[in-house]
């Protein structure tokens, strides 16, 4: 008689977000006074962000007004992998970022033991870099949406397709 009802868990950055967030960051560092003679700059590298920075004090700073200004435009900095802070040309220093995209091997078993260890009677399959959860009854649906939101992963993640 029911319907089997479906949803995926997926880990995406909308990347004209993180393009717009990166233009406004720097429009504030070249008005703020402790960025003035500095040589910082943010810039996008397929994906993959380059900060560039005179030194790892700055480049902090440089850290925390891009957040501010990704939080405001709803992107997941969880999704951002940091690599070392290496040296570069001119006395600066440079740390690159890339941002995850999908959810890894070791999110989606965390994600399936969850969802087993829960009890619910819902299944769950991984298809590559995504999540795909399905069940008779909607409201154990939102209940695994509400444990995999608790739960400790490494990256972002996102409930779409909700049918």
């Amino acid at each position: 008689m029911s319907k089997e009802s479906s949803f995926d868990i997926v880990s995406k950055v909308e990347m004209s977000e993180v393009t717009n967030a990166i233009s406004i960051a720097m429009k504030e560092i070249q008005t703020r006074y402790d960025f003035k003679g500095s040589k910082s700059d943010i810039s996008l590298d397929k994906e993959e962000l380059v900060l560039i920075s005179d030194d790892e004090f700055k480049l902090d700073q440089l850290k925390d007004v891009l957040f501010s200004k990704m939080i405001k435009r709803g992107i997941p900095v969880k999704n951002l992998d940091y690599g070392k802070v290496e040296r570069a040309s001119g006395g600066t220093v440079r740390q690159r970022a890339k941002l995850v995209q999908g959810i890894d091997k070791e999110n989606a078993k965390k994600i399936n033991t969850l969802i087993k260890n829960s009890g619910l009677k819902v299944k769950s399959q991984v298809q590559d870099d995504q999540v795909r959860v399905t069940g008779k009854n909607r409201d154990d649906l939102q209940k695994i949406i509400a444990a995999v939101k608790e739960a400790d992963l490494t990256v972002d993640v996102q409930f779409v397709n909700y049918r």
